[in-house]
């Protein structure tokens, strides 16, 4: 038996028995969600260690009472925030208590009236919010940044005497003091680009056309809302133009957009015919326009193909012209969010000085505003860029930065796919498959339309060796997005390759317009296996001349395949190549 005196934080979950019944995989998937991704890091930063779990709850002792009450702090304001984009009847809410008191620790469990107490504190906290002690308070006063609403003496069952509690009352972060008492310097606004979707017109004369124009408008609407790099105009906004004539230029300057997009349903026979374009107002220009026809057998299925298609392709046209935009302007007029999508064209450039380029812009636009989440993302996206090529002085501290930004990212939004992604790129690396496909599977539920996270589960399955599954990725990846990247050729010939296609896989890595050390060792080592004696000996001469101090070994310690057969396969095909 052991007696200390240690602050306990109780933390319980709201609603748990309704949740459950009416979802209960679901809700102990997002629980779990919530303990890997927020509520366990966050205990481990602050010194925490959890001594109890129950299916909804747990209790957590801290040996400083301020470290208690900046855990319970991150936990509720994180949790705030990714509770935004879930509907009221799926969140997942807590509520905290904390109280300094003896606690007695005997056969893994705890007792005491310091644990009881933390306990029915808990239970009067409110929803989402945080309820503390006369001792607690009396501790943190002055010391975390929070401001505390006296509650009195409340009378807690099973404990004889009142205790004196307070409400922590945390301030937004805008709100929040600078070092020195002075206020934090007021951040530039990140202007990210509005878009709004008008209704689609019905072409057709066709009532169950009416229904299929308005519920794919309405498809499109909330799976756009799910890119974080947008700013969508809701549908209550946008459905008072519904079957009005309007100007266009006029329609953007009330909702406040400057992209609009519109489009139209067209029934004839069994085909339907929709047509879609993406318009710049400022300009009148038409920067994308697409047509999709389709044999009507199945309606919903048809809204769903044409939903996914539009989403998936309209960013990446948006993106383009604001590319084209800023090649006109100077970098240092640049605003935050204008910061972060050049650095991202300089990223998917691949080379050194680009890459350097892109770090520079990308910590202006954090300088801008250090709380942007997908700026955090995409440095970790370029430094890690950097680490895997070889471009940093130091691997392990560089590496270190990209785990840093990563953490800062989801600690400020833990909805963005676009973090999800990154951190199963780097527990790739780390060939971590377990935690690769935990973010890959989180970021897939956050935008199952990117096509960048669609074909890193492609990739992810070809390293685990699962090559039919990793081309159905990759390829679904490429009909999401018919302007992709080059690169997803190459994870096509990667994959082609694990399932033994030698031919197939050099035909994907053709389309390439230029090739890398890697590709060339790829195509070298499918012309071994297909015996083809010249064609691999031109492909390892290019290889050793990209790269002089090529070391067979040295190469396939850069590999991440789960499978050993997998890596002596690619070794063999390189040594027949002659490597």
């Amino acid at each position: 038996m052991d007696h200390r005196l240690a602050a306990v934080l109780a933390a319980d979950m709201v609603g748990y028995s309704r949740l459950m019944e009416v979802d209960e995989r679901g809700t102990l998937a997002r629980l779990r969600a919530h303990r890997i991704e927020l509520i366990d890091p966050a205990i481990a930063k602050n010194q925490g260690n959890i001594i109890k779990t129950t299916g909804d709850g747990m209790l957590v002792e801290f040996q400083s009472v301020a470290d208690a009450a900046r855990c319970a702090i991150e936990i509720q304001e994180r949790m705030g925030r990714r509770n935004s984009d879930v509907a009221s009847d799926r969140r997942i809410d807590f509520r905290i208590g904390i109280n300094l008191g003896d606690i007695i620790f005997e056969d893994g469990d705890i007792y005491g009236d310091g644990v009881n107490i933390a306990a029915r504190v808990e239970q009067l906290a409110e929803i989402g919010g945080i309820c503390v002690t006369a001792a607690v308070h009396d501790q943190i006063d002055g010391r975390v940044d929070v401001a505390f609403e006296d509650l009195g003496e409340k009378l807690l069952k099973n404990i004889s005497r009142p205790v004196r509690l307070y409400r922590v009352v945390v301030p937004p972060p805008e709100q929040r003091l600078a070092p020195g008492g002075a206020h934090a310097p007021t951040k530039a606004a990140v202007v990210k680009p509005t878009v709004a979707v008008l209704p689609f017109a019905n072409m057709s004369g066709d009532l169950e056309q009416e229904y299929f124009a308005d519920g794919l408008t309405e498809d499109i609407l909330t799976e756009l809302s799910r890119r974080r790099e947008l700013f969508v105009i809701s549908r209550t906004s946008t459905f008072v133009y519904k079957g009005h004539a309007a100007n266009l230029r006029e329609v953007a300057q009330k909702l406040g957009a400057r992209y609009l997009v519109e489009g139209s349903v067209r029934k004839s026979g069994d085909r339907l015919r929709v047509s879609v374009q993406l318009i710049d107002t400022a300009s009148d220009a038409h920067i994308w326009a697409e047509r999709y026809d389709r044999k009507l057998d199945d309606i919903f299925s048809i809204q769903d193909e044409i939903t996914s298609a539009i989403v998936a392709t309209l960013p990446g046209r948006l993106e383009a012209a604001q590319q084209d935009q800023l090649a006109r302007l100077k970098p240092s007029s640049l605003a935050a969010y204008e910061c972060v999508l050049a650095a991202k064209v300089l990223h998917h450039r691949s080379t050194r000085q680009d890459n350097a380029e892109a770090l520079k812009l990308i910590d202006r636009a954090l300088q801008l505003d250090p709380d942007y989440a997908h700026a955090h993302a995409w440095r970790g996206c370029i430094l890690g860029q950097g680490w895997g090529y070889g471009w940093c002085e130091d691997k392990d501290a560089a590496f270190n930065e990209v785990a840093f930004e990563l953490d800062r990212a989801m600690a400020l939004d833990d909805n963005d796919p676009d973090v999800h992604r990154i951190l199963a790129a780097v527990a790739i690396v780390r060939n971590d498959m377990n935690r690769a496909r935990y973010h890959q599977d989180r970021a897939l539920e956050l935008n199952p339309n990117y096509d960048l996270v669609v074909v890193q589960m492609g990739e992810l399955f070809t390293w685990l060796g699962q090559a039919q599954e990793g081309l159905e990725w990759i390829r679904k990846a490429m009909r999401l997005n018919p302007h992709h990247p080059a690169r997803f050729w190459s994870h096509l010939g990667k994959a082609h390759f694990v399932g033994r296609q030698y031919a197939q896989a050099v035909e994907d890595f053709m389309h390439l317009s230029t090739m890398d050390a890697q590709q060339h060792a790829f195509i070298a080592a499918c012309y071994g296996w297909l015996g083809d004696r010249t064609a691999s000996s031109a492909h390892v001469m290019r290889l050793r001349q990209l790269d002089p101090e090529l070391d067979l070994e040295k190469f396939l310690a850069t590999m991440h395949y789960a499978n050993d057969a997998d890596l002596q396969h690619l070794r063999e095909g390189l040594v027949k190549a002659g490597l």
